[in-house]
């Protein structure tokens, strides 16, 4: 993948979709009739919230990867995709208190889609912890793993989370029944916005675990330097 798509090519693809969706987001996009210009936070909000279960998805299979066969490239993908999905699940709720204020009148509510998407987040954070502050790596990404797989389990209670409990959000604009959806250009738009951060996820996930396997041969070459030293 390197040779046919380098990462500065990545990078320059991932600027240039990112310029065009923001176009599309501020100029393209109608303007939502009842909730105005503060619904445009709606395109970054729900394509970092499906970037961030993707990225947890990814998480569980590295983490199953791992414990079945111990595939240290598995370990680096999982970690990359948890330091990375981080990112997006921190910007869920950063753009879900914004665009509540001005729609509900609060910051924050604990609607049942806000709170699992909170508890996604501190999986996320717990995760992340577990491989910092276990000394032993094995024994940090084996715990690390069981954390990855046990929690995906909200992943899938949080999409459905709109579906199954009555909550503070609409019924869901996709796939929500007789009533929902959006504006063909909102659609357009939306999935613009989310080919853009998807293109932004993967290449800072490719640059995370290319990070992780120079650390790996670093560690792996200390080890050799004071075995020989010791010599």
């Amino acid at each position: 993948m390197n040779k046919a798509f380098p990462p500065p090519l990545h990078l320059v693809v991932t600027l240039a979709w990112l310029c065009v969706a923001g176009y599309m987001i501020f100029l393209y996009a109608p303007q939502e009739l009842t909730m105005g210009e503060v619904q445009r936070i709606f395109y970054i909000h729900v394509a970092s919230a499906w970037t961030a279960l993707l990225a947890y998805f990814l998480i569980f299979l590295g983490s199953v990867g791992y414990l079945w066969k111990r595939s240290s490239f598995a370990d680096d993908f999982a970690h990359a995709a948890g330091e990375v999905g981080f990112v997006f699940c921190t910007c869920v709720l950063v753009t879900g208190p914004l665009w509540a204020k001005p729609v509900w009148g609060i910051w924050w509510t604990w609607d049942a889609r806000l709170t699992l998407t909170f508890v996604l987040w501190l999986l996320f954070v717990a995760y992340l912890m577990l491989r910092s502050y276990v000394i032993n790596p094995g024994r940090a990404g084996v715990l690390a793993a069981v954390v990855g797989i046990i929690g995906f389990v909200d992943v899938p209670i949080d999409y459905m989370a709109i579906r199954w409990w009555r909550t503070q959000h609409p019924q869901p604009v996709i796939a929500g029944g007789e009533g929902s959806g959006l504006d063909p250009r909102m659609w357009v738009t939306l999935l613009v916005t989310w080919g853009a951060l998807l293109c932004l996820f993967s290449y800072l996930l490719r640059q995370h675990v290319r990070l992780a396997g120079l650390r790996r041969e670093i560690a792996h070459l200390r080890r050799s330097l004071g075995s020989s030293l010791g010599g």
